[in-house]
């Protein structure tokens, strides 16, 4: 059954009624678990608490959108979270998702939820430092939920970001160590906001990502 309270507190960020959201949710997860079976799309201790541990932790960034923010780019997409929960509440928007992610199963996984759920959604089966940056166009947000430690996603988002571009990230306890660590590499402006979801954990807003330049 849906657990539809789960994801109430974030409906005021919907596009449509909350109903309509939770019942693509739904078959969202429908899916999830029809196609676990064959790839890990997810840890399987957390498959049963997908409407708390994975549709609400996705939803909460939408807190952090801003209504012009229409370009969409995520990070080693797996799964689809965070982006495919957000491009569920934004139907109807005129926003656009891709997704990256290299591993074939998964590319498939994520062009079928998106084609069953009508989503503007494209996805890119490649790695993203494979992909020229004229592919995707300039986002306006940069999304990623445990991909890898800052240092790595910097230079894994550079390429991508422009003047504008936001990166909202899902970070772990380790955060506040890996953007010291990433601050030795990389200039960046961060806000970090406490998790809805994690305890432990935060979202991570970028904006001004640019290298250093070595002496």
């Amino acid at each position: 059954m849906p657990d539809i309270s789960a994801i109430a507190p974030y409906a005021k960020h919907f596009a449509r009624p909350l109903d309509d959201v939770a019942a693509d949710l739904e078959s969202y997860a429908k899916l999830l678990g029809k196609w676990q079976a064959v790839q890990n799309l997810v840890s399987r201790e957390t498959l049963a608490q997908v409407w708390t541990r994975h549709f609400a932790d996705s939803l909460q960034v939408l807190s952090l959108v801003k209504a012009d923010d229409q370009r969409f780019l995520d990070l080693g997409s797996g799964g689809g979270f965070p982006a495919l929960p957000l491009a569920i509440a934004s139907k109807g928007t005129g926003r656009s998702f891709v997704l990256i992610e290299p591993t074939a199963r998964k590319v498939s996984f994520l062009r079928t939820v998106a084609r069953d759920l009508d989503l503007n959604v494209t996805v890119i089966g490649r790695r993203s430092e494979e992909i020229d940056s004229r592919e995707t166009g300039v986002p306006d947000v940069i999304t990623s939920r445990a991909l890898a430690a800052m240092p790595q996603l910097c230079s894994w988002m550079a390429p991508f970001f422009g003047p504008k571009t936001r990166a909202l990230l899902h970070k772990g306890r380790e955060h506040v160590e890996e953007l010291t660590e990433s601050g030795a590499q990389w200039h960046h402006d961060v806000v970090v906001t406490r998790s809805d979801t994690d305890p432990g954990g935060v979202i991570v807003e970028v904006t001004n990502l640019r290298g250093k330049s070595v002496i």
